[in-house]
């Protein structure tokens, strides 16, 4: 089940329904890296050189070349720095966008069941910076595991796992249920939701590939709720009344 859910998962990334959504979340993702960029670098030569001039006067000026070195050392360092970042920064971005990926899904593989609920506008932006901080802390935290040696691995998957897998399915249940219920459903299929987790940790560790963990996440567990769904009628999605009828 985790693994069908998986590989329409991976379908939907690369489908012509979706992939004006890929390209708004990595468009955005390099215009907001380059803002920061150009933003940190200027800040650095604005305030960072002209301190290290002072706390150097008396260097003969032949050594203004320093100056020239430490600028492009900082440009490099930062351009390493956003690098790291590009998960995160993908994340909070990719979140404004979940719904419209979980709409595509749900008209094109489940065209005879009721359409999800969006969430408005700002619920979304409060959702992305959810993703945002619980990508960020489940990186910082397996980043610390580094430091101890032979669980460092198992430390990044397992957090990560457990963090995105619980937020991505509670996402997909919500479109269908109330947040109290959505909450219920996943700690009834704690298990498969955190297997289904370890996959986007997989994913996740991947380098630039991790740049499409949220839209992959996102589709993954809307598969995986309707799946689970139709297998288990536990709180059925039919009891809330915010869903939307089915498409014709």
């Amino acid at each position: 089940m985790i693994f069908d859910a998986a590989s329409l998962a991976l379908k939907n990334l690369t489908a012509a329904e979706t992939r004006k959504v890929l390209w708004k979340v990595l468009g955005l993702t390099a215009l907001v890296l380059v803002g920061l960029w150009i933003a940190f670098r200027e800040t650095f030569i604005a305030f960072a050189l002209p301190w290290l001039q002072g706390f150097f006067p008396d260097l003969p000026e032949w050594a203004g070349w320093l100056t020239f070195v430490f600028g492009i050392l900082a440009s490099i360092g930062l351009a390493l720095a956003l690098a790291l970042l590009l998960s995160s920064v993908s994340a909070i971005i990719a979140g404004l966008f979940l719904d419209d990926v979980a709409e595509v899904i749900e008209a094109r593989d489940y065209p005879d069941q009721p359409m999800g609920r969006a969430m408005p506008m700002g619920e979304a932006i409060l959702s992305s910076i959810k993703f945002f901080g619980i990508v960020v802390i489940g990186n910082i935290f397996a980043f610390m595991m580094l430091l101890v040696p032979g669980i460092n691995i198992v430390a990044f998957f397992l957090v990560n796992g457990y963090l995105l897998g619980r937020e991505f399915f509670e996402f997909a249940a919500m479109r269908y249920r109330s947040p109290a219920e959505a909450r219920q459903f996943r700690a009834k299929h704690s298990t498969t939701v955190f297997l289904a987790g370890l996959l986007i940790a997989a994913f996740l560790a991947v380098p630039i590939l991790n740049l499409l963990t949220p839209l992959f996440a996102a589709s993954l567990m809307v598969h995986l709720h309707k799946k689970i769904s139709a297998r288990d009628p536990f709180l059925e999605a039919r009891a809330d009344p915010r869903l939307t009828p089915a498409r014709p």
